[in-house]
């Protein structure tokens, strides 16, 4: 198959929120950037909290981060214009082009839709301009054919861009069948037009015992099965949101323990969680186990307990205290217990917090871990970091409206010219810097420590754990499972000329 014959664009929309959409763009980006096509990603509008730092020092969603290092890209705002943060269950911080604009809720959102419509079509046409092929991935359902008037990203871009769209559904929730089908019914004649094929995706078993239902799907929609996607157990980095982050919950696939003991690590599953993906690189350590928890049983026998980001850091740590996690986390710092607090968390270990701008609860408490004072301005810092720790290079990027005003306690890290970041105080660390753990040489330094302060004495930190060789390594898992499992003489077919013009209507029923 030429390079010269991938021109053009596609949408993955899925049944479901979850169902695959980001891993499948990703896989098919990082499918076309090994056959030498110029490809990329674009959300159009996201809802997250785990977001990254651009090099132009804006904001987009981790998965677009992760799809653009699938096409060999450095992030970019192009690859997500619109993000919405959700800092509480009525209101999104919403992000333009990078940039914090204001604060929105669902009706509010409505009043700014021409706008971001304007917003949202310019960049696509831009990225169509300069790369061969263009792979959006849609969020949430085309079917919330309630929200079709104001969508920006599904059906309503497919249009506006002329491309077609494919859906994919997971197997693994059961009823995709059903799923796939009433995707589409529901939909008005003329965007079931745009929807020209399906994905089953986290199949487990044997294919052939599927086939009956996917050739009476393709008869009642007249829409072929383009793929059948197989479960893959190893695949857990990136996650596109907090969906998956569930309480009690293993993080990744550890690998048994080089020497003769394991660390444990409770990350706390903060309700409006942000970045929840900083663990990660923990989890790729041999012998490391790291477990989400919401409960403070959960936490007494832990070696580390990590704080996360937070969305909402004023509420989410009264939720802490509420719950008796906070009076766990401080009595196991006392007993000289390790804890890592980062960014939201940073600031929640520390003396006070004032925070007139995201939660207008003024000077607050913090569990007085660290010796640290925290204010918030309406400015968001937004920007990639460098520097050092213990002579080892380290790096990250920091997302955050609080600023230290004042901090009594050894720095974490030197940021060059005498600057310095994050707090030690003891076993109590410290930093506002996401990314942090996956700068290799700092990471295992912080294992070496906490298995000493932890009295985990036969815990031997792995020498070559390479996180972002893992990452690639993942990119590469989902490539070859687009390669080998989905048809991409049809796909490359209905990138290039769109979706067949004799898709047949299904009649629902519904009357609209």
């Amino acid at each position: 198959m030429s390079v010269e014959r991938w021109k053009g664009a596609l949408l993955v929309a899925g049944t479901t929120s979850d169902a695959g959409k980001s891993v499948l763009v990703a896989g098919l980006c990082r499918m076309l950037a090994r056959r030498g096509v110029r490809v990329a990603p674009f959300k159009a509008q996201n809802m997250s909290n785990n977001s990254v730092v651009t090099l132009d020092g804006g904001e987009i969603g981790r998965a677009q981060a992760f799809q653009a290092a699938a096409c060999g890209l450095e992030p970019s705002v192009r690859f997500n214009p619109i993000l919405l943060k959700p800092g509480s269950d009525r209101t999104s911080q919403l992000v333009v082009r990078g940039r914090a604009v204001t604060s929105v809720g669902a009706r509010d959102y409505i009043e700014h839709r021409e706008h971001l419509r304007a917003v949202v079509t310019e960049e696509l046409s831009a990225l169509r301009a300069d790369f061969d092929v263009v792979i959006c991935e849609g969020a949430g359902s085309p079917a919330e054919i309630n929200l079709r008037a104001t969508d920006l990203a599904n059906l309503g871009l497919a249009h506006a861009a002329e491309i077609p769209a494919i859906v994919v559904g997971d197997i693994d929730r059961g009823g995709v069948l059903a799923h796939l089908f009433g995707t589409v019914a529901v939909l008005q004649p003329e965007d079931q037009a745009v929807i020209a094929g399906f994905v089953i995706n986290k199949f487990r078993g044997e294919v052939s015992l599927l086939t009956p239902g996917l050739e009476q799907l393709t008869a009642m929609t007249g829409r072929p099965t383009l793929g059948v996607i197989p479960f893959a157990d190893g695949l857990w980095m990136d996650a596109e949101d907090s969906l998956g982050v569930v309480a009690d919950a293993a993080v990744g696939r550890p690998a048994p323990p080089i020497g003769e003991d394991w660390l444990r690590v409770a990350a706390v599953r903060l309700p409006r969680i942000s970045n929840s993906t900083d663990v990660e690189a923990l989890a790729c350590e041999p012998g490391v186990s790291v477990r989400w928890v919401t409960d403070p049983s959960r936490l007494h026998d832990a070696d580390l307990i990590v704080v996360p980001g937070s969305k909402a850091t004023i509420a989410d740590l009264e939720w802490l205290r509420r719950n008796g996690i906070a009076d766990a986390i401080v009595g196991h710092a006392k007993r000289g217990r390790p804890v890592f607090g980062i960014c939201g968390g940073y600031q929640m270990l520390g003396s006070v917090i004032v925070d007139d701008i995201e939660s207008g609860r003024g000077t607050v408490a913090g569990l007085g871990l660290l010796d640290l004072e925290v204010e918030f301005e309406v400015d968001k810092v937004l920007t990639q970091v460098r520097g050092d720790a213990h002579g080892v290079p380290v790096s990250g990027y920091e997302i955050h409206h609080g600023r230290v005003r004042r901090s009594g306690d050894d720095p974490l890290l030197h940021t060059g010219a005498g600057a310095a970041e994050g707090s030690i105080r003891g076993a109590v660390y410290g930093t506002h810097w996401h990314g942090l753990l996956e700068a290799d040489e700092f990471r295992r330094l912080l294992l070496d420590d906490v298995a000493v302060h932890a009295g985990r004495t036969g815990f031997v930190a792995a020498p070559d754990t390479d996180v972002a060789a893992v990452r690639g390594a993942q990119l590469d898992v989902l490539a070859d499972l687009v390669e080998q499992n989905l048809d991409l003489d049809a796909l490359e077919v209905l990138i290039s000329e769109g979706a067949p013009k004799d898709l047949p209507a299904i009649r629902s029923g519904l009357t609209l």
